[in-house]
């Protein structure tokens, strides 16, 4: 895999010309930034920005002004790639904080092991309608320790508007929901993206999480999508590494408050 394209691909793809996360969406493009519009409990930030030393101070502000007027908390989402150099300290100046940075990895599906199965005594259930996103829901706040209000609010959006574009999955044992994944696909790009991958503690460490991602990549093969894309915390990045997933650049959420 060429790293550098491959990264060239996903910035244009995913970011540059992103599309809608749902029908209550936009995505625009002002100047040298591209933003997402999401409805009051959806996700809203900047995805892709193309700035200089000169303009990125005015295009931070715009930005803040913007989502202010709107009343909305929302995330500049950084890569270690974007410019200028030193975007990060300019976005702390700006009143945003910093949340802890992540690795942007990517793998092809095809490499992966895809005959990965649970351990016995968890099943890999299919996640449809709101009784499985109720039980993705507790999975999130055991496992992550926060509310998983939104994530509830986007799934059953997802469910409703774009099914297609969602494959959602609990693990459980003997009916307790343990673990919970899902992935996004984007028609008309070649990065199926894996998100929410979270065990509760007392079932870490059995190969679900591998499991989760061998189910998800199966579908992905199958749809014809060539690429698995992870932003890793660094608990999941050395479970990705051996799996074959390779760190491409890191990504930083930069998130500024409501009014």
């Amino acid at each position: 895999m060429d790293h550098t394209a491959v990264l060239a691909l996903f910035d244009r793809e995913m970011r540059e010309h992103a599309r809608p996360f749902g029908t209550d969406s936009v995505v625009e493009r002002v100047g040298g930034v591209v933003r997402h519009v999401g409805s009051e409990q959806g996700w809203n930030g900047v995805l892709w920005s193309d700035l200089t030393e000169s303009d990125a101070d005015a295009a931070i502000a715009e930005q803040c002004r913007y989502f202010a007027g709107l009343g909305r908390e929302f995330e500049w989402k950084l890569y270690g790639h974007d410019r200028p150099h030193d975007l990060g300290q300019r976005l702390l100046a700006a009143g945003f904080t910093a949340e802890p940075a992540e690795t942007l990895m990517v793998v092809e599906a095809g490499e992966l092991d895809l005959d990965a199965g649970p351990p016995p005594g968890v099943e890999l259930r299919p996640v449809t309608d709101a009784s499985g996103v109720g039980l993705m829901v507790d999975v999130h706040e055991q496992a992550f320790g926060t509310p998983g209000t939104g994530l509830r609010h986007q799934l059953l959006a997802q469910l409703d508007e774009a099914p297609d574009t969602l494959v959602a999955v609990v693990a459980l044992a003997d009916g307790v929901p343990v673990s919970s994944a899902r992935m996004e696909l984007v028609p008309g790009t070649q990065f199926a993206g894996l998100w929410g991958g979270g065990t509760v503690e007392a079932w870490r460490g059995r190969g679900i999480y591998r499991a989760l991602i061998a189910h998800r990549a199966r579908i992905a093969v199958d749809r014809g999508y060539p690429y698995l894309q992870v932003d890793a915390s660094d608990q999941s990045r050395p479970i990705l590494r051996r799996l074959g997933f390779v760190p491409l650049t890191t990504t930083v959420p930069y998130v500024h408050a409501a009014p």
